[in-house]
C-alpha cells in the first residue's frame, strides 16, 4: 500500500507567496485605476466646461442711448461691453466683446454687426459717401447693410433689437458673432 502524500512545509511557503503576489498586483491596478481616472475625469469635466457655460450665455446688452442715435438715419458705432466674462478662473469686468451700428430707418431701428462678413475685419462708416467700407479687400455696403460689390460673400450681419427697451430709451441688442465667408449668416458657437 501506498502511504498519502504530505505536503512539505517548502511546498505551503511557495504557494502562499503567489497569492499574496496576486492580490498586491490586483490591488495596485484597481487602485491606480481609481488614481488615474480621477484626474482623468476632472480633465473632461474642465474641458467641456466653457461650452456648458456658452450654452447658458446669451440674450440682450446695453449698447447705448436711443438718444444718441441720430433722427437723419446716421449709423453711431457702439462698442459692446459684457458686465462680467468668465475664462477659465479669471473674471473680467467691462469686458468689451464687439461693436455694433446703429442707426434709425423710418420709425425702426437697426443694428449691424461691425465684423465683415469676407475675413472678419473691422468695418468702417464713411459718412462722406454714406456707405460702410472694409479697408482689409473693400468690402462695401450700402447704408442699409446690403452689399455693393462681390468681394463680401453676403450683406452685413443684422442684429436683433429689444422694442420693449426703446421705450425706456435704450438701445439693448442681440449680440452674436457669425462666421466669415459663409453665403448665409452662421453664428459661431
Amino acid at each position: 500500500m501506498t502511504e498519502p502524500a504530505i505536503s512539505s512545509s517548502s511546498d505551503i511557503s511557495t504557494s502562499e507567496p503567489a497569492r499574496r503576489g496576486f492580490l498586491y498586483k490586483a490591488f495596485t491596478i484597481v487602485i491606480g485605476a481609481v488614481v488615474g481616472i480621477t484626474p482623468a475625469l476632472a480633465g473632461i469635466v474642465f474641458f467641456f466646461d466653457p461650452l456648458r457655460k456658452r450654452k447658458a450665455a446669451g440674450g440682450f446688452l446695453k449698447v447705448g442711448r436711443l438718444d444718441s442715435v441720430p433722427q437723419d438715419g446716421t449709423p453711431v458705432r457702439f462698442t459692446v461691453i459684457v458686465e462680467r466674462r468668465q475664462d477659465a478662473w479669471t473674471t473680467y469686468l467691462n469686458e468689451p466683446i464687439g461693436g455694433v451700428y446703429v442707426r434709425r430707418d423710418g420709425e425702426e431701428i437697426v443694428a449691424f454687426n461691425t465684423t465683415c462678413p469676407h475675413l472678419g475685419c473691422a468695418v468702417d462708416y464713411l459718412p462722406g459717401r454714406g456707405q460702410y467700407l472694409c479697408p482689409c479687400h473693400d468690402s462695401a455696403f450700402a447704408i442699409d447693410g446690403k452689399r455693393t460689390n462681390k468681394t463680401p460673400p453676403r450683406d452685413m450681419d443684422r442684429l436683433e433689437v429689444d422694442t420693449d427697451k426703446l421705450k425706456a430709451g435704450e438701445v439693448w441688442v442681440k449680440y452674436q458673432d457669425f462666421k466669415t465667408g459663409e453665403e448665409h449668416p452662421v453664428p459661431k458657437v
